[in-house]
């Protein structure tokens, strides 16, 4: 075995695992991007993972893989972005751990990551997220779980991950109603709960039945329910919505747009942006001032402030030769 594997290992188990104390969200996201990388050299070298050497993982092969994740497997720029991450993290470490190399990782950390269009966050309007909610059949013992999911989702604007991990000791609904969550980055934060949330949580927790360390959306054997799963049944109920609320049917659907939607409803209701950042557990405010762009209404309620009375539309037209044809330009 080559120097690849020892010091791939004690990457994830030293450094990952042991001393930054990674959560298995980005520990699996990690190993999935070295399952890539190694499949993808096997496939271009013709050599197995363990007879890799550092010369094998230049930056030309770093940048082919990258160019393969786009052209190939058809990932966005930002995943192919968030690959290049997970291997500089590596590579860094690498350096430290094989000074001999140096030459070649600084050629690889390098690697410039990619500028990508930011599109307007989607979200969901008041009467969509009523036709939502009321898509899961509530005859079900399913669908009355996903109603209630559904709505806790959009009022408290969780994460899939810390969605999926609710607790039933982490539910607080007495005075203070509340939700405990230990969040992106390890960071424990309290989410309030609505009056009207706690009033649908009530019945259902008395059905769900559990002991306190069980999730409060369970699968049907009682275990969690995965990321996919959660996205899947966002889309079912979003695919049923649509038949009654037509816009739905052009909007993306997924636990992210419940979150946003909760962030949007906020922001409409004049909450400052440092609250809406401590509420989504997020560090930095410039997170959250994408929310500004995205709402129209919040634009167009500016616009009539400003917008002076009684002026006749017109167009700039310059007034001398030079300036005219810069402005052809």
């Amino acid at each position: 075995m080559t120097a690849i594997g020892p010091t791939l290992q004690a990457y994830f188990s030293v450094r990952l695992i042991s001393q930054r104390q990674a959560s298995p969200h980005t520990i699996a996201a990690y190993r999935d991007c070295y399952r890539l990388l190694f499949a993808y050299l096997g496939d271009t070298t013709g050599k197995q993972p363990a007879k890799l050497d550092f010369d094998d993982l230049d930056a030309e092969a770093i940048s082919g893989f990258l160019t393969y994740l786009e052209k190939e497997r058809g990932v966005s720029v930002s995943t192919r972005n968030a690959r290049l991450v997970a291997l500089r993290s590596w590579f860094t470490f690498a350096a430290l751990q094989h000074p001999e190399h140096a030459a070649l990782i600084a050629r690889v950390l390098a690697i410039p990551s990619k500028r990508c269009d930011q599109p307007l966050v989607s979200f969901l309007e008041p009467e969509e997220v009523e036709a939502l909610l009321s898509a899961p059949n509530a005859d079900r013992w399913a669908g009355r779980r996903d109603r209630v999911l559904l709505d806790f989702a959009v009022q408290t604007g969780l994460r899939v991950s810390e969605l999926t991990a609710v607790r039933r000791c982490d539910l607080g609904l007495g005075r203070g109603a509340h939700v405990q969550v230990l969040g992106k980055g390890r960071k424990e934060r309290a989410v309030p709960l609505s009056s009207h949330t706690v009033a649908i949580l009530d019945p259902w927790l008395a059905e769900r039945g559990g002991d306190r360390e069980d999730p409060v959306f369970p699968g049907p054997r009682g275990q969690r329910l995965s990321r996919d799963a959660v996205r899947k049944l966002v889309v079912k109920h979003t695919q049923a919505a649509a038949a009654r609320c037509g816009s739905l049917s052009v909007k993306t659907a997924g636990v992210h747009t419940l979150r946003h939607t909760c962030a949007m409803t906020l922001l409409r209701h004049h909450v400052d942006l440092a609250t809406i950042a401590l509420w989504l557990g997020h560090e930095d405010l410039r997170t959250v001032q994408i929310y500004l762009h995205a709402d129209l209404a919040m634009k167009e309620q500016a616009l009539a402030r400003i917008t002076p009375p009684n002026n006749e539309p017109g167009r700039y037209r310059p007034s001398d030769t030079i300036l005219a044809f810069l402005e052809s330009l």
